[in-house]
């Protein structure tokens, strides 16, 4: 039986030969995380059927959404976390100014690699995919459970292709091209269904793209986005870990409920209008209309807060002023990538533009704090989702963009094209 990459992993995690979709199996587990939202709740859940994890190697608890701590209920889900933690004994234990945003931090650290079978206590657990990973978000007392026994169950996915041919323009990135898609295939486009990125376009993406990819693969409501394993992602696994990982390819047979042919030549600086991710709009269309005025603008998050997204944002910023109607926050995903700022002197640029450095953080992207919107305001943001009320009050805007696109923005005092903006290409 032929099978895609996400079925050829999961059949080797239930100990399987084949495997076909809708079928439902109990697959092991190689990495379960959760973090400072989700972890809390999950650990009473696990107490029920466990006295240890399962294995203290491969239980991750991230402070990531409310860190620095925003108030009393927040310090409290920290230290739940914390405690735990230190009970358990984790080999990684994770804590504010030694970690970082959870699906940034762990690539970086190693700590999920190509052929693993990951599950993670957050929707955007599907980021690892760029690796070559099965990675899927799931909830609390499935996360419970994979700490009590490294198992889990999945009704195994069907598949779309996505056949990507050319190379990216300047100005055009990762969250364009997954921009783009979920504009064109809508946001229950993928509805539990495995996203697979292949063909000679994939050389042309950073892994940094396909991290930004792979991680809005939710957004389109897919059980998971994945990549193949290739030269670069070798490079980056050779640079980043000492776990054995395994590579796996789709078979030529692997039946595909789609295929989409896309030419990332053809793809255009996009911005998502409100309140959807598929509310798509490419750059020429936004500047065709009328002006589109805005109030904040939020460079960083699990999507966009790698070290290329905030060098192409510098790059845009440098020797510019940020408009004196609009407030800029940069949130560098982890510690690393703060220091590298430092180091490269982003910073110093971000700040004399007129932005807030901010410490790694999810703060912004999910309304919690370092950039809560009051009614009517509206925002550019790097973030990954711009749901009613997602960052802030309901009444408030959110335009999801690229790094590139939202500083041209800030600069501007309005939605702006960032290929007028100079920087570098």
């Amino acid at each position: 039986m032929a099978m895609t990459m996400t079925q050829k992993i999961l059949a080797a995690h239930a100990g399987l030969d084949e495997v076909v979709a809708g079928q439902l199996i109990e697959a092991k587990l190689d990495v379960v995380m959760a973090n400072d939202i989700t972890g809390p709740m999950a650990l009473p859940i696990f107490k029920q059927m466990a006295d240890k994890v399962y294995d203290k190697d491969a239980v991750l608890l991230v402070p990531d959404h409310f860190t620095p701590n925003k108030d009393i209920k927040s310090a409290e889900n920290s230290k739940a976390i914390r405690e735990f933690s230190f009970e358990q004994g984790l080999t990684h234990h994770m804590e504010q100014g030694k970690c970082g945003v959870e699906h940034a931090i762990l690539p970086e650290k190693g700590l999920v690699v190509a052929g693993e079978c990951i599950i993670g206590a957050d929707s955007h657990t599907c980021t690892y995919g760029a690796l070559g990973a099965f990675s899927t978000g799931v909830g609390t007392t499935d996360i419970a459970r994979g700490m009590a026994t490294g198992e889990s169950w999945f009704k195994v996915p069907s598949a779309i292709k996505f056949n990507l041919t050319g190379t990216l323009n300047p100005f055009v990135s990762g969250k364009d091209v997954i921009l783009h898609i979920i504009n064109m295939i809508g946001v229950d486009g993928a509805l539990y269904r495995s996203m697979e990125f292949v063909g000679d376009g994939v050389a042309a993406l950073t892994m940094d793209d396909r991290f930004t990819i792979c991680n809005m693969a939710i957004e389109a409501g897919a059980k998971n986005g994945i990549f193949p394993v290739d030269e670069q992602t070798i490079e980056y696994l050779n640079e980043h870990t000492t776990k054995e990982w395994k590579a796996y390819e789709a078979d030529e047979d692997a039946q595909y409920d789609e295929v989409y042919d896309i030419n990332l030549n053809d793809i255009r600086p996009m911005v998502a209008f409100p309140h959807l991710p598929g509310n798509g709009h490419t750059i020429d269309q936004v500047e065709a209309d009328e002006k589109i005025y805005i109030d904040q603008v939020v460079i960083g998050s699990c999507t966009n807060g790698r070290m290329s997204d905030l060098r192409k944002a510098a790059a845009i910023l440098k020797g510019q002023t940020v408009h004196e109607r609009v407030r800029v926050m940069v949130v560098p995903a982890t510690p690393k990538i703060a220091i590298q700022c430092i180091k490269e002197g982003l910073a110093e640029i971000f700040i004399e533009s007129g932005c807030a450095f901010n410490t790694p953080s999810c703060g912004p992207c999910m309304g919690g704090h370092m950039g809560v919107m009051a009614k009517g305001e509206k925002c550019v943001s790097s973030t990954n989702r711009n749901f009613v009320g997602r960052m802030g009050d309901t009444q408030s805007l959110i335009y999801l963009a690229s790094p590139e696109t939202a500083a041209a923005s800030a600069i501007a005092g309005y939605i702006a094209n960032p290929e007028k903006f100079g920087g570098n290409k």
